[in-house]
């Protein structure tokens, strides 16, 4: 019989008898302190795994059993079986002692888990930076932020190897929580230490600033990876972006992406489209055309975010002419066009009460083909969504059991509006 189906509510052994089943159930309510009524079962999983074990001598690997009662939520049942272990004068070795330790921490029994750890690194005990990983993200989902630092305090001492990557893993932590002054002690102390500020570390300080710090905080982190002559990367150049759509500071954002580099085809059409969206925001309309020339005689192919950034604006200024257009460039580059698109064209015309004439324009696209959304979202973060996409999304997400086309969703949202008129007009 296999050894860890001892543990399991549901299929202990017959000769555990009932009442030890109903005990199973109530081991999952934990307290802080040793609870005796874990023993007896605590003993009999000893027991029987012994039974299932072979050994000569003292020093056992049970890091099975307690993976296995750490997938049940066991924590205080691990713990009474480790100090069984002992009173017994068994020696647990060190994949034993990692998997009680991931048991604690993650289960939030910190005071326990740090107390193996420091145990572990007294000894012979070399942790892998999967152990740290682990430690560290327990640590910070509990707010314990100077904990991970004591950890970092610790590597430095018993395992300067792991140093480097320990630091990584802190700095994200940080950031994700929001501690951004720990953050920067934690990069000071990195570099002092004579590590280098790597590509990955130097690109989450503007991720997390951008979300938690100052537009000015989030501009210093990145002249810093310009220092470094690290490139920012794709998430990158969207939090930045991101933070500066959030502040209306559009300007500022056109300088940054100009200071990437719109040449740099590493990223698609991100910054090119990102500049657009700048000029699109306040309708320049003679900026945002003219940049899209460039985009052209840079050798960029424009994709379908491209082309409804420009639909969305053109849209909004009823230029129904540049809408056409538009139609026809998307057919020269053979890019489809999705739901943005064709709200784009419904909304202009009924914007200039020309609904009688909507189809003129619509002919020309795919009016039987299946509603899909592939413009970029970051897009609806600054032109926000038409009336005609808001309305289909709703509509597709209330009906997803049918098949719909575009055709269907047009003719809907006509009738939708020739009510609402109606409605408006008998008052």
């Amino acid at each position: 019989m296999d050894a860890q189906s001892v543990i399991v509510g549901s299929s202990l052994p017959d000769y555990l008898g009932g009442s030890l089943k109903r005990k199973m159930g109530r081991f999952r309510l934990f307290s802080s302190q040793r609870d005796p009524t874990n023993r007896p079962l605590a003993r009999k999983i000893i027991y029987q795994w012994k039974q299932d074990q072979s050994f000569s001598c003292k020093e056992v690997d049970c890091a099975s059993l307690v993976q296995n009662l750490h997938s049940k939520r066991t924590p205080h049942l691990a713990q009474e079986i480790l100090l069984e272990m002992k009173s017994q004068g068994y020696v647990l070795n060190n994949p034993t002692l990692s998997a009680i330790l991931l048991c604690y921490a993650d289960n939030g029994l910190l005071p326990q888990a740090q107390a193996i750890w420091k145990h572990m690194l007294n000894g012979s005990f070399t942790p892998s930076i999967q152990i740290v990983s682990r430690l560290i993200d327990a640590y910070s989902k509990k707010g314990h932020f100077n904990e991970v630092m004591n950890i970092l305090d610790q590597l430095s001492y018993s395992n300067f190897s792991l140093l480097h990557e320990a630091y990584s893993l802190a700095i994200s932590c940080f950031g994700k929580g929001g501690q951004l002054q720990l953050m920067e002690n934690a990069l000071k102390d990195m570099v002092l230490r004579g590590f280098p500020v790597d590509y990955a570390t130097g690109n989450a300080f503007i991720r997390y600033y951008s979300i938690h710090g100052s537009l000015t905080d989030m501009e210093s982190a990145y002249s810093r990876l310009k220092r470094s002559r690290h490139l920012v990367d794709r998430e990158g150049i969207r939090a930045v972006s991101l933070a500066y759509v959030k502040e209306r500071k559009f300007y500022r954002l056109g300088e940054f992406l100009r200071d990437v580099g719109l040449g740099r085809k590493d990223v698609g059409n991100l910054i090119w489209n990102f500049l657009l969206l700048s000029f699109a925001a306040n309708f320049k309309m003679k900026s945002l055309q003219r940049e899209f020339l460039r985009m052209l005689e840079a050798g960029f192919h424009p994709d379908v975010t491209t082309f409804n950034i420009r639909a969305l604006a053109f849209s909004r200024m009823s230029l129904l002419w540049d809408l056409h257009l538009t139609l026809e460039h998307m057919k020269h580059e053979k890019v489809s066009p999705d739901i943005v698109t064709y709200g784009c064209i419904v909304d202009a015309y009924l914007d200039r009460r020309l609904g009688k004439n909507l189809d003129f324009a619509i002919k020309k696209m795919n009016l039987d083909g299946s509603p899909v959304l592939l413009t970029d979202p970051f897009v609806f973060e600054v032109l926000g969504k038409g009336d005609f996409h808001s309305s289909a999304e709703a509509f597709l997400e209330f009906k997803r059991q049918r098949k719909w086309t575009y055709r269907e969703l047009v003719s809907i949202y006509l009738r939708k509006q020739y009510r609402s008129n109606q409605i408006f007009w008998n008052y």
